[in-house]
């Protein structure tokens, strides 16, 4: 059975003993059958991980930029050329189609392309003769060991948007990667190595909770950055900054999709259907409710059913699937159980995904998309993140009626309009409670060069991730006022008045 351990100080630790002696399973999605174990860090794992990335701080943080920009872009191309082998381990491990996996590893790659040239941000800035001989200059500096923890649905794409840009601002990195998904990150690992990142600049502790608790808690840790659910994101974000750490912490999301009368309604269903149900609705950007306004309701619902009834469900490493398993056992049957709930709960259930299977992996993870339409508010399945092939469909009667559904959500990740009315698409950016807005774009994931993160409960923390966000969270700033006194000048006795600009 294959092995992963962690990396730590520039190599693998503890070998197949996994030091601690705990291993956790990881199983391929589409035949249930475990593959993998993972090595379950423990106290001892996360302090050799942060002394290696301490000690390799007091060299990194003074490295010169352009030695760091080197190693990132001699990264780049490792990554860009191992990008099958990178997407193998996340469909073997994750589930996803590899062309799904493949397109992960691009918007990863898109970070690492950011870090690349991240010197004109780093940059200060410096006013001279603020006063007489004396000059002002603004500069970044890193803030030391930071913490990245990493969720099972993106193991690779998640991992770049946060270690790229803190290695490229001088800081050293300890990745907790999620158990289900650890192959990855490993990989992520020894190509940065093979890039030439310096031992201990860029550690991973595979592991759990007690890992996670443990970073939190760890006096030399200065940062956490943090995906995932929203209760794991509140806790991540109470006890780390409880411990004076800079946090953000990304959470779940509900995302709404607003269908006007006046929408194209192919182009509408086509894009609910790709966002809903592409990687098995198992990302947070996903689109998990569409508002359907006045008379599109009824059209709007067939064309989805029609699309979303078409798409081929098989594992992610046979070309001709479009939609893989989901990543656990016990998640498929938590989705499954949404389902038949809401039914309960009196929506009418269009496409039922339950009872799903693929012939010959019968023990694979698998749920079929569903789709359900007249959901109320106040059902399960419409408050709470799902992350499953399964879209709710509400009615309103109007926009307002349709805004206050959107805005009452506790959740303010993305949200989406699709309209031909250039003056709904502009009033809906300026009032729906979102972080990230899309205009008949059904998921708006922002390049790299911009900054994604949400509202509400969907983001704790004042830093949103990647972009120019990422660089204010990586470094603090320090202001310096100096002063050189011409040789001739003579001192002219203390002045305890407040100083002046003139």
């Amino acid at each position: 059975m294959k092995t992963v351990t962690h990396w730590i100080a520039g190599k693998p630790y503890g070998d197949v003993s996994g030091a601690s002696g705990t291993w956790g399973p990881v199983t391929d999605p589409a035949t249930g059958q475990v593959t993998t174990r993972v090595a379950m860090a423990g106290a001892d794992e996360v302090d050799a991980a942060v002394a290696a990335a301490k000690e390799a701080y007091a060299t990194w943080r003074t490295s010169p930029l352009a030695r760091r920009t080197a190693i990132l872009f001699r990264y780049r191309a490792l990554l860009d050329a191992h990008r099958d082998d990178i997407a193998a381990l996340i469909t073997a491990e994750q589930g996803k189609v590899h062309a799904d996996a493949l397109a992960e590893v691009a918007r990863g790659l898109e970070i690492v392309e950011l870090a690349c040239g991240l010197g004109t941000a780093l940059k200060g800035d410096t006013s001279t003769e603020v006063s007489s001989n004396v000059d002002v200059a603004s500069v970044r500096q890193p803030l030391g060991v930071v913490v990245g923890i990493s969720p099972f649905n993106f193991p690779a794409m998640i991992s770049m948007w946060m270690f790229p840009m803190a290695i490229a601002c001088g800081n050293t990195f300890v990745h907790k990667p999620s158990s289900k998904a650890p192959s990855a990150s490993i990989l992520l690992a020894e190509l940065a190595a093979e890039a030439g990142v310096p031992d201990g600049v860029l550690n991973i502790v595979q592991g759990d909770e007690v890992a996670v608790d443990a970073l939190l808690d760890h006096p030399d840790v200065a940062a956490v950055s943090f995906v995932g659910s929203t209760p794991v994101a509140r806790h991540v974000y109470s006890r780390a900054s409880a411990g004076g750490k800079r946090v953000q912490a990304l959470g779940g999301a509900k995302n709404h999709m607003l269908v006007l009368p006046d929408a194209d309604l192919d182009a509408a269903a086509e894009a609910a259907v790709s966002a809903a149900y592409g990687s098995a609705g198992q990302r947070c950007m996903a689109v998990s409710v569409v508002v359907s306004v006045g008379s599109a309701g009824d059209a709007l619902v067939s064309r989805i059913a029609e699309r979303a009834a078409k798409v081929r469900i098989g594992p992610g490493n046979d070309p001709a699937s479009e939609m893989g398993p989901l990543v656990t056992k016990a998640h498929r049957d938590e989705v499954a159980q949404y389902v038949a709930g809401a039914a309960a709960q009196g929506a009418d259930v269009v496409l039922d995904g339950r009872g799903f299977t693929v012939e010959g992996l019968e023990n694979g993870h698998w749920m079929g998309i569903s789709l359900l339409d007249r959901v109320s508010t106040d059902s399960d399945a419409y408050r709470n993140e799902i992350f499953g092939p399964v879209l709710c469909v509400l009615r309103a009667k109007t926009y307002e009626e349709a805004m206050n559904i959107i805005n009452g959500s506790p959740f303010g990740n993305a949200g989406a309009i699709f309209t031909r009315d250039g003056g709904a698409a502009r009033r809906f950016q300026l009032e729906v409670e979102v972080g990230m807005v899309g205009v008949n774009v059904p998921m708006p994931v922002p390049v790299g060069y911009h900054s994604f993160g949400g509202w509400k409960d969907s983001a704790f923390g004042d830093h949103r991730m990647y972009g120019g966000e990422a660089v204010h969270f990586y470094t603090r700033g320090k202001v310096i006022t100096s002063r050189w006194p011409d040789a001739a000048e003579t001192a002219s006795g203390p002045d305890l008045r407040f100083p002046a600009s003139r």
